[in-house]
């Protein structure tokens, strides 16, 4: 083949941008111009914890045209933790074990395939709080953004900015002005035709999508009323605090327990329910009515300021009433997690109607990567995800204050919790727990 013909199409649209610049040719629609066919993508990591490096191998799994180039974290440990899960068989063999069912590859022959598209030279190996523009720049073409979502609002903009296409993961922010700010970038990434996809793997679900297409089509009739439960335990947080960590690093190294870095676990966790009620509606509830506390967690410092436990009303614009409840209790308690629709005909577990398919968490890499080249529809699922997360947000502002909150209410909010400067041995406000009738929504 000669060399000529071995261009990539990204370099082919640099190439035809400067011969415009110079009074040459244009392209007519730049937009259908996203890839080249099964060209190898390089992507790099923002956020080296169990989330990220298993969003890695999810995507190295689901793809055999792309490699990891570049990771960045503000923990030196928790880089190199990453990076040697990514070359272990056991830990690669358990994140892609369900895969050969699909693609028919034997799992050894993958589990290979991805251990040799890990190359990630020292060179590329960031740490620091400004990790994250040094992977955007690192000569990467998708940017996987997995730290805890305080950070996405800024990352995210950062990586629209420098035109990288991006993997989000869920939420993708923890207050108003966050969602704000993200949304504000989806924006952007619309205009310059940028992939965006998400973590929120029921939206690359079969089972979950096919049968939200037959309720929307009338399966059981009109939409009644909604539920949903994520009763669990406490996800993570740390035995105890270093006497040589300052507030900064503390925080970020027991993140699920303050509010600002996590969001409390409505916003953090249990929002996949609230996203598959966003689907299945095809909006965000008008407002809410929400309680919450804490049954078990110590007022103590290991805890944080995030609740344990939270009920919900979310009221549609349509009068339905959508009620969810979620809580993290420790020990031998009652543990579910489900979604009910309710309709004049009939009722449905929302992924009840489907034929299974790929794990969401693989296919929803699969669907970003051929988004990407070109040759697949093109993704961008930044906003119906940020409502979804401001949804989650209004139910935790309602609970905290006491107060119904409105979608309006919410939307216009300046409560901004984000730090203003990071360092390693910075101090941060001591965190206080929300009181109902106490705490006010700004």
């Amino acid at each position: 083949m000669p060399e000529e013909s071995n261009v990539s199409r990204r370099s082919f649209l640099k190439q035809s941008a400067a011969g415009a610049a110079a009074g040459g040719f244009v392209i007519i629609k730049p937009e259908l111009v996203r890839g080249a066919g099964k060209e190898l993508l390089k992507a790099g990591l923002v956020g080296c914890g169990g989330r990220g490096t298993g969003a890695v191998a999810n995507m190295l799994s689901g793809d055999p045209n792309v490699e990891l180039v570049a990771v960045g974290d503000v923990f030196q440990d928790k880089l190199d933790a990453s990076l040697k899960n990514l070359n272990d068989q056991k830990f690669l063999s358990r994140m892609a074990k369900d895969v050969p069912e699909f693609t028919k590859t034997p799992l050894e022959q993958l589990v290979a395939s991805m251990q040799k598209r890990v190359k990630v030279d020292p060179e590329r190996r960031f740490v620091g709080f400004d990790a994250y523009k040094k992977v955007i720049n690192a000569g990467v073409d998708v940017v996987l953004l997995c730290t805890p979502p305080g950070h996405r609002p800024l990352h995210f903009e950062a990586a629209i900015n420098a035109g990288r296409h991006v993997f989000a993961e869920k939420p993708i922010a923890t207050d108003p002005v966050g969602v704000r700010r993200f949304i504000a970038s989806c924006r952007q990434a619309q205009q310059k035709r940028l992939t965006v996809m998400t973590g929120s793997q029921s939206r690359s679900s079969r089972n979950y999508l096919e049968t939200i297409k037959k309720l929307q089509g009338g399966a059981i009739g009109d939409i009644i009323a909604l539920y949903s439960e994520y009763l669990s335990g406490p996800v993570m947080h740390a035995k105890a605090r270093d006497p040589q960590w300052s507030d900064m690093e503390w925080q970020h190294r027991n993140w699920y327990s303050f509010v600002w870095i996590c969001g409390d676990q409505i916003v953090e966790q249990h929002f996949h329910n609230l996203d598959r009620m966003y689907m299945l509606m095809g909006t965000h509830p008008a407002k809410a009515v929400a309680s919450g506390g804490i049954a078990w967690r110590p007022r103590e410092e290991l805890y944080g300021n995030i609740y344990d436990h939270m009920g919900t009303k979310f009221t549609y614009a349509n009068g339905v009433v959508y009620s969810s409840d979620c809580r993290q209790y420790q020990g031998s308690v009652y543990r579910k997690v489900d979604d009910l629709a309710v309709g004049a005909k009939g009722r449905s577990t929302l992924n009840d109607m489907g034929e299974a398919g790929l794990n969401g968490q693989v296919q929803e890499h699969i669907d970003c990567l051929k988004s990407i080249r070109g040759d697949g529809p093109y993704v961008n699922q930044g906003i119906p995800v940020a409502e979804t997360t401001m949804t989650a947000v209004m139910a935790r502002e309602s609970a905290y204050s006491g107060q119904e909150v409105t979608w309006d209410q919410i939307m216009a909010s300046q409560l901004d919790l984000y730090p203003k400067e990071f360092d390693y041995k910075a101090k941060l406000p001591e965190p206080k727990l929300a009181v109902p009738g106490v705490y006010k929504l700004v």
